[in-house]
């Protein structure tokens, strides 16, 4: 069966919506030298339309992730903060995002880890795969629904655990590797690049949008605040994936046309996702 290249409709929005109709998003991630990331998803789950977001980053590094972006709500984590905090959030929350910034210290694996243990949906991006692909084997204990979001490098990295050895370029190749760690992890698969490929490990999307507008720093941490708020809003996983993919690089592509592929930085792409949207909108009622 060849793979879907449409994604699903965004669902309605109600005009008398409030914001705990939405979905709340953790963002877990940032340290020191890497503040941009765990701001750039939580900034992009709010564009997507998430009610609220919250992001969980060292307490030295708090303040000035929340200037960047004042509608986030902190959560300062480091030492001397129990670990009870940071697990309350992620209960409370309807959808995680695990890994923008994170680092790979002790105490980024120890949250990991804790973290994958609730059943929760949740993104598994960036650092935190990282963190997985240390690991001899997937663990039997990750008990979250979740979406694995690994560029080529990342995968090459996750691919020992299921018994893969590299990870191809063309699209066939791409589509059978993303779907053997889909029925390995039993997770959906998120294998970017060009012409992303989606899968559960029954089903397959390939992405059609999106350029070299979006080869720039941060913009994968945009797509994972993206499907945070996709999935916050309970969008199933798969149908979620889709809708991110599609519009990250339909906004990537928005955003190229106006100041050039080049020119473009993560932020950017958040701030073309509105047009996006409506093309979303225009392309299923077309």
């Amino acid at each position: 069966m060849p793979p879907i290249t449409q994604p699903p409709p965004l669902p309605p929005r109600p005009a008398d919506g409030h914001k705990g109709m939405f979905g709340r998003v953790l963002v877990v991630g940032g340290h020191e030298e890497m503040i941009g990331a765990p701001v750039l998803a939580g900034t992009s789950a709010l564009k997507m339309g998430a009610g609220l977001v919250q992001i969980a980053v060292p307490a030295s590094v708090l303040p000035t992730c929340l200037s960047i972006t004042p509608e986030l709500i902190g959560l300062a984590l480091g030492k001397g903060v129990s670990k009870n905090r940071l697990l309350d959030a992620a209960r409370k929350a309807d959808a995680l995002v695990i890994g923008p910034g994170l680092g790979q210290s002790r105490q980024a694996a120890e949250r990991l880890d804790h973290l994958i243990r609730l059943e929760k949906t949740m993104v598994i991006d960036a650092d935190a795969l990282n963190l997985l692909a240390s690991h001899k084997k997937w663990p039997k204990y990750f008990r979250g629904g979740a979406v694995l979001t690994p560029h080529p490098g990342e995968m090459a990295r996750l691919a020992p655990l299921f018994g893969a050895s590299k990870v191809p370029a063309d699209d066939e190749g791409r589509i059978r590797l993303a779907t053997d760690a889909a029925k390995a992890f039993n997770q959906v698969i998120v294998l970017k690049g060009h012409r992303t490929v989606v899968t559960d490990g029954a089903r397959v999307y390939l992405n059609e949008t999106g350029d070299s507008s979006l080869s720039k720093a941060g913009a994968g941490d945009v797509l994972s605040g993206i499907l945070g708020a996709l999935l916050g809003q309970k969008i199933d996983r798969f149908d979620a994936s889709c809708i991110a993919t599609w519009l990250h690089g339909t906004a990537g592509q928005s955003a190229g046309q106006h100041l050039s592929t080049r020119g473009v930085l993560a932020r950017d792409v958040i701030d073309s996702l509105p047009d996006a949207i409506s093309a979303l909108d225009r392309n299923i009622r077309e």
